[in-house]
């Protein structure tokens, strides 16, 4: 650990004290677990060393406010999910720029977990109880589940007693291992991070459902960002693992790297959100086909 401190501390030199350009602004929402604001800055330093430009990470609660943010200028670069991704946006605000990888895959899933000690086994169990989802834009946290209730011909005023957000995986565990939900939709990424930093709440909840996989939920740059900006953000990342203090910002987000893939990743998401649009007009976020 003392090692991995020294490697970092060696990338904090104001290398950008100089630079009179405005920090570049990265957003981030509950894709990441941000509870940890020194591993933040310690990242955000590395990536102003590398880029020679100071790097400030926007957190928000949702995602919306993140595209939000994209949209109106306010942020140059956002970590955000697969679902808000392939929102038709009229103009086009967004482009990809590198996926992370999950052992060893740009691929992750949706969890529907309970608590441990509940005798629920089937995601059909959950009728009738309270859920919890994550957030309205979230792909793993809400257009799963709502996939799996179109798919019965239910609605979740319909299939569920009361159903809430959290706006944040981490306490989507939370609210299920605390039985304040019965049940609940998380991004595998994120309960598999915290069954390795806070087994404590993830011990008391069970996963009874997987999804498929789909693609992980991307970076992204916003439309008219200086090329060479771009360019540099997206090589920064990709080549995080070719150095000590890359790696070890790597670990500590328990990724393998980032990589470059193409845009067909989000099919399957694509399709489930036209598919769940068709049956539930009120939750478009894609033209009608």
């Amino acid at each position: 650990m003392r090692l991995i401190c020294l490697l970092l501390l060696f990338w904090i030199t104001p290398i950008h004290a100089t630079n009179p350009e405005p920090p570049i602004r990265f957003g981030l929402t509950a894709v990441v677990v941000t509870e940890n604001l020194r591993f933040l800055d310690q990242w955000s330093q590395y990536l102003s060393h590398k880029m020679g430009r100071k790097i400030e990470f926007v957190l928000r609660k949702s995602y919306q406010d993140v595209i939000d943010l994209l949209d109106s200028g306010g942020i140059e670069f956002a970590w955000i999910c697969g679902y808000p991704y392939v929102q038709a946006r009229e103009p086009e605000s967004l482009q990809l720029l590198t996926v992370p990888i999950y052992r060893g895959a740009p691929r992750y899933h949706s969890y529907i977990i309970v608590h441990h000690s509940s005798p629920y086994k089937r995601f059909s169990d959950l009728k009738g109880k309270v859920f919890a989802f994550s957030d309205p834009d979230s792909n793993s946290g809400f257009l799963y589940p709502l996939n799996l209730m179109t798919e019965k011909g239910e609605k979740p005023e319909s299939f569920f007693r009361q159903t809430f957000f959290t706006f944040n995986h981490a306490e989507t565990v939370q609210a299920v291992s605390e039985q304040v939900a019965d049940g609940g939709a998380v991004d595998s990424y994120i309960w598999e991070y915290l069954a390795i930093f806070r087994p404590e709440i993830t011990e008391k909840t069970r996963i009874i459902k997987t999804s498929p996989s789909f693609g992980f939920p991307p970076i992204v740059s916003r439309v008219g960002v200086n090329d060479s900006t771009v360019n540099l953000m997206k090589s920064t990342l990709e080549n995080m693992d070719e150095d000590s203090a890359g790696k070890a910002l790597l670990d500590r987000l328990k990724l393998d790297g980032f990589g470059h893939f193409s845009d067909s990743l989000f099919n399957e998401i694509r399709a489930m959100a036209h598919k769940t649009q068709r049956a539930n007009p009120i939750y478009s976020m894609l033209p009608t086909d």
